[in-house]
């Protein structure tokens, strides 16, 4: 008999450690949301620990349910999870993080997979994007002047359509997606480190500073470096820039991929990015497909190809013609409160550009209007986020999307 009590203390025990239950909390949403990435602080939580694993629960009416969470480490960390589908208006919804013994198998996640060239974002064997880290040369007889590497391309629709286009014939500076400072200024010397062509500088990819992969992100880290060719002596690094991609894993029907840039002058006088309708954050040129009869635009202010360009926005849907079931592919542009100039200025090609085409160029713009002053030995970021679908897409579901990218939800620890 006593040695049946030891038994069942023993099992009690073991249970209690395989399941500890750590901090309960709620989360409140005074807005609207869709596919909502949530963080919670981890701080004065021993997520380190080798004992176990961090398991998320959500509390329902039914019981506890698992929900997929990953821990994103640094100076603070922070556990995400996704909200999946639409989070109504002053609805809430109550987890329990517990330390576990046994991990939850994961069903499906985003993959990195990387070869001489790219670095690939794929969900489920499904292409998301292609980071091209390897230096990509102009086609035959054309000045090598135009090479360049550390760009987007091709950036994929859930159903393959690509959505992306590099070194057209009429811009052969032009790659997909990726971050076109143009006109700055270094002392009295100006540098284009966009129009290749000019010889003034370029950028290039340095090296790969993080690769991770998890439940609800996978994401890479790349330092590029914006070279200037025109001081004295060697060419010089006139800002190193970090780019960090993240892809959430919401599902297959739609991608959601944060691009933040993070750059710094290393410059002992810093770097001038001068006031100039091109320059900034995130440019995209679209595939050659688009054209002004089948390519659409809509801003948060109602601003269509008409009337867009040099104007404000939170977002910006930019669509098209596609070869799917739809018929029609599109892309959600979203820029975060936290940028400069936020709502943040852009460049819309009008519908009469390139000799009356009518191609598609979009470019969140933080220097349209106003120069920016970059100090010496300082971090500045911008935090772009896209949505990219096929079919289409309307402003109250693009709302949606912003107020998840905007701000997390209030979150309240509870006792």
């Amino acid at each position: 008999m006593r040695v049946l009590k030891i038994l069942v203390v023993v099992i009690l025990f073991t249970q209690q450690l395989s399941a500890q239950e750590l901090v309960k909390f709620k989360v409140q949403f005074n807005d609207e949301r869709i596919d909502s990435p949530v963080s919670v602080s981890l701080d004065g939580i021993n997520y380190n620990t080798d004992k176990g694993t961090l398991v998320l629960y959500e509390s329902t009416a039914a019981g506890e349910k698992v929900i997929p969470s990953q821990i994103e480490t640094g100076y603070s960390a922070r556990l995400w999870f996704v909200l999946k589908g639409v989070s109504e208006k002053n609805s809430e919804r109550q987890f329990i993080l517990k330390l576990e013994e046994n991990t939850p198998v994961l069903s499906s996640k985003v993959s990195l997979k990387k070869d001489y060239r790219d670095m690939s974002l794929v969900m489920n064997e499904k292409p998301i994007l292609k980071y091209r880290y390897a230096v990509t040369f102009p086609p035959d007889g054309i000045n090598p002047i135009f090479k360049r590497s550390g760009f987007i391309h091709p950036l994929y629709s859930p159903e393959g359509e690509v959505l992306t286009r590099i070194q057209a014939p009429d811009h052969y500076h032009h790659y997909g997606i990726w971050g076109p400072w143009t006109h700055t200024h270094i002392g009295d010397r100006q540098v284009d480190f966009w129009n290749l062509g000019e010889g003034q500088g370029t950028v290039k990819f340095a090296g790969f500073l993080t690769e991770e992969e998890g439940a609800i992100y996978s994401s890479f880290e790349a330092l590029q470096q914006h070279i200037d060719f025109g001081g004295k002596g060697e060419d010089q690094v006139a800002m190193n820039e970090i780019l960090d991609v993240r892809a959430w894993n919401i599902g297959e029907g739609v991608w959601m991929v944060d691009y933040t840039t993070s750059i710094n002058s290393p410059l002992e006088n810093g770097i001038l990015l001068d006031a100039y309708r091109y320059g900034g954050g995130i440019g995209f040129r679209a595939t050659e497909k688009w054209k002004k009869d089948n390519c659409t635009v809509l801003t948060s202010d109602n601003k269509t190809r008409i009337d867009a360009d040099g104007s404000f926005a939170k977002w910006c849907i930019v669509e098209g013609e596609s070869e799917t079931k739809e018929g029609r592919s599109g892309i959600l542009f979203m820029s975060h409160p936290s940028n400069r100039m936020h709502p943040e200025p852009m460049r819309v090609w009008p519908l009469d550009a390139n000799a009356g085409r009518g191609d598609m160029y979009f470019e969140f713009v933080p220097i349209r209007h106003e120069e920016w002053k970059l100090k010496a030995k300082q971090n500045h970021t911008l935090k772009y986020r896209m949505i990219i679908f096929d079919g289409k897409m309307d402003a109250k579901t693009a709302g949606m999307y912003w107020n998840s990218f905007a701000a997390n939800p209030q979150v309240e620890m509870l006792k």
